[in-house]
């Protein structure tokens, strides 16, 4: 399949990176370093700033101060060269609710310079494999919530940017069949040297699909590490992030 895809990998570091909205501090000076080829789950209480570390990321929220840099270089908002080598699925995708799913996708794929020769053949692929080749031309707006987050899933998949960012594919309403297809192209792209970065809530998810664990709470990163290194810290082997996560609590009292 030919059609085209960014060859370079991208390496992702935040430097002190603070955000604010009014007096509230969604990120507090984060500092992260994420190499390519590597599956990362981003875990958190409900607004711990997963959604607003993400949405920095891709250039959707600014960072009030701190930088975010890409293989070395300053990413700003304007820096469009940066921002189409990265990929952005919300729980909710945007997409055109009138438009069929083919066209969305295609729409996708031409602003992503990804609908080059192949390309055709692959979109048919995926959507067979999604269950989505019956509903092709059926509008986005009559799907149901699973069947739309499949719908932006394909035109991920198909566009292949370097740098994927998905915020809770596994509360997305997809069936057990695309959360399976899911993991095993993400496991693909990684070993492709793709970045995959995910939030979640779900930490059986987390334990079994990454390569490191990031917790965020209150706007600051409380881990980054591999399962393994955790568990070699934790006092529960066997309940890791639970663990974790009842430590907050314990702080928060």
């Amino acid at each position: 399949m030919n059609f085209i895809r960014p060859n370079r990998l991208m390496k992702i570091e935040l430097r002190g990176v603070l955000k604010s909205y009014r007096s509230i501090r969604a990120l507090d000076y984060v500092s992260l370093e994420i190499e390519p080829g590597q599956i990362v789950s981003l875990l958190g209480p409900n607004g711990a700033g997963k959604t607003t570390l993400i949405r920095c990321l891709i250039g959707i929220a600014a960072p009030d101060k701190g930088g975010i840099y890409f293989d070395g270089e300053d990413f700003r908002r304007d820096r469009l060269d940066l921002r189409s080598r990265m990929y952005i699925l919300p729980d909710f995708p945007f997409l055109f609710w009138e438009h069929s799913v083919i066209r969305n996708i295609a729409t996708i794929l031409r602003l992503y310079n990804a609908d080059g020769d192949g390309a055709e053949n692959r979109v048919l692929e995926l959507l067979r494999e999604f269950d989505l080749l019956p509903l092709a031309l059926r509008p986005v707006g009559s799907l149901s919530r699973g069947q739309i987050y499949k719908t932006g899933l394909v035109a991920m998949l198909a566009a292949d940017r370097e740098v994927w960012l998905l915020d809770e594919p596994f509360a997305s309403g997809m069936d057990p069949h695309g959360i399976d297809a899911f993991k095993r192209h993400a496991r693909e792209a990684a070993k492709r040297g793709r970045t995959i970065l995910y939030s979640t809530q779900i930490l059986d998810v987390a334990e079994r699909f990454s390569d490191r664990v990031c917790l965020i709470h209150k706007g600051a990163i409380h881990a980054f590490d591999t399962l393994t290194r955790l568990r070699e810290q934790a006092q529960d082997k066997d309940n890791v992030l639970q663990e974790m996560f009842r430590q907050l609590r314990e702080r928060d009292k």
